[in-house]
């Protein structure tokens, strides 16, 4: 089995196209159309399925998938060490989200921009499950994750710090100032929120489903503070970030404990075998993240 086969399997497997794999890997679409074939007959094996302009991994195929990967990241890894300098070099796919890239990311992205700038970090927003998804397939090699749990299948993941999380409304909203919020207090109100898919906005949501309260939806976490900020509603968010925001009196917190708790978190996929630039991001983020206030 030769390497650039498995290079190239492990890119269709991973997109389940025959036409993005190229398209990412720079080869014309029948170089790796051929390339598949070589491998299947080196094998005797087939490897997909065509299912009409889809296809999909036979089980052939899905026992070879882990296989390749460690071997494409044991090559990786041998290259980097014949060739190692003292500089870290390489390239890390993050998959990230906003709050978490805006607020507890920028002394890590700072440092390595600084510090180690030969490793070429590409951010990719996304949220929970496409972060998940997107780590199992080997499309990213890091992912932070927000979530109340902090085991995933198929992950190895990190708690780096627990992620408070703050009610707010304009000082001049009729909630603020009020004690002893409840749940029937809150569903009375504008709620506002990112979109659904984010994890302290969908727990808020479930935890007043019984009352249906409408959600009226911002984009960003910056387009919610706004928001809030203008008397349009209250909002629930992390605490890092409107920090400033309640310092200065824009934003007032009220008397509300959510009913879960959310960790932020480093994921990736189970059983890789990680490059030492990668082991180096790994270790400044458990440190820089884990040590910033709430």
């Amino acid at each position: 089995m030769e390497l650039r086969l498995l290079v190239t399997f492990e890119k269709v497997a991973t997109v389940l196209s025959f036409t993005r794999a190229a398209a990412e890997l720079a080869y014309a679409q029948s170089s790796v159309t051929s390339q598949i074939r070589a491998l299947e007959s080196s094998l005797g094996v087939e490897l997909f399925e065509r299912l009409g302009s889809r296809i999909r991994l036979t089980e052939a195929g899905e026992r070879l998938l882990p296989y390749a990967r460690q071997i494409i990241g044991l090559a990786d890894e041998a290259r980097a060490a014949v060739t190692a300098t003292d500089e870290p070099t390489g390239a890390i796919a993050v998959g990230t989200m906003e709050s978490l890239t805006s607020y507890r990311l920028p002394p890590l992205l700072e440092l390595f921009h600084h510090r180690y700038p030969k490793v070429r970090l590409t951010l990719r927003p996304t949220l929970g499950d496409e972060t998940r998804q997107a780590l199992r397939q080997g499309t990213y090699d890091l992912g932070f994750l927000m979530e109340p749990e902090t085991e995933h299948p198929g992950l190895e993941s990190e708690v780096l710090a627990e992620e408070p999380l703050v009610l707010v409304a304009s000082p001049r909203h009729p909630l603020a100032g009020r004690t002893g919020l409840t749940a029937v207090d809150l569903a009375a109100a504008q709620l506002v929120g990112t979109e659904p898919g984010c994890p302290y906005r969908d727990l808020f949501e479930q935890s007043l489903s019984e009352w249906s309260p409408p959600f009226m939806e911002f984009g960003t976490i910056e387009a919610t503070k706004r928001g809030v900020a203008g008397g349009l509603g209250i909002a629930l968010v992390p605490r890092i970030t409107v920090s400033e925001e309640l310092e200065s009196g824009a934003l007032a917190a009220l008397d509300w404990e959510p009913p879960f708790t959310l960790f932020t978190q480093i994921a990736w996929r189970r059983g890789k075998r990680l490059p030492a630039h990668v082991r180096l991001f790994v270790e400044q983020a458990r440190r820089l993240v884990s040590e910033q206030p709430g």
